[in-house]
């Protein structure tokens, strides 16, 4: 795998995609199984970053590999890997619930009717069913419940894997004391 672009490791360039199109990943399956109008607005967006995801998750691990057959080895470094591990099951039931939710979106939408009626013609007591019973309800209860533990657990995850990677990257170049107050500030 390419491990340096330029003579700087690649981890960096990738690991900053992966810590944009993750989160973002998991706040539209999120929204997507929280809120039906988002759902059908976003179509397959949800899917898209999911899988994206799936595809930039192995990149990030592989890539952090090869930094650390390179750099000292650390504890911090070994905690950042151990849990850099665990991502990929998150970002495939984040998919999974993509790939649920984006069913039953296509379904709410092929069900929409092309022009709304007339509001003064429309007798208020047959009401149309909401959109959403018109999907089978235990696909939607499973793309919400899959999306909703999926979105969760990703971004804990994401958060944990980050904050390990910046203590290890930076726990022994930054100063734990701040500087005296009314310091030279320069000016």
């Amino acid at each position: 795998m390419l491990d340096t672009i330029f003579g700087l490791p690649v981890h960096p360039l990738i690991v900053h995609a992966t810590t944009v199109v993750v989160p973002a990943a998991a706040a539209t399956v999120l929204l997507s199984a929280l809120w039906p109008r988002f759902r059908r607005w976003s179509a397959w967006l949800p899917l898209a970053l999911s899988l994206l995801a799936v595809v930039l998750t192995p990149l990030s691990t592989e890539s952090g590999e090869s930094l650390e057959r390179r750099v000292e080895h650390s504890d911090l470094i070994e905690t950042h890997s151990q849990l850099a591990e665990g991502l990929l099951p998150w970002v495939i039931g984040l998919a999974l619930a993509a790939v649920l939710l984006s069913v039953v979106a296509r379904r709410e939408r092929r069900e929409m009717p092309a022009v709304a009626p007339d509001p003064s013609t429309v007798d208020r007591s047959d009401e149309a069913p909401d959109r959403t019973s018109l999907v089978p309800r235990w696909l939607l209860v499973a793309g919400a419940v899959v999306g909703l533990v999926a979105a969760l657990g990703t971004t804990v995850q994401v958060v944990r894997i980050g904050h390990s990677g910046a203590q290890a990257a930076w726990s022994d170049s930054v100063s734990q004391t701040p500087p005296p107050a009314g310091g030279d500030d320069g000016s």
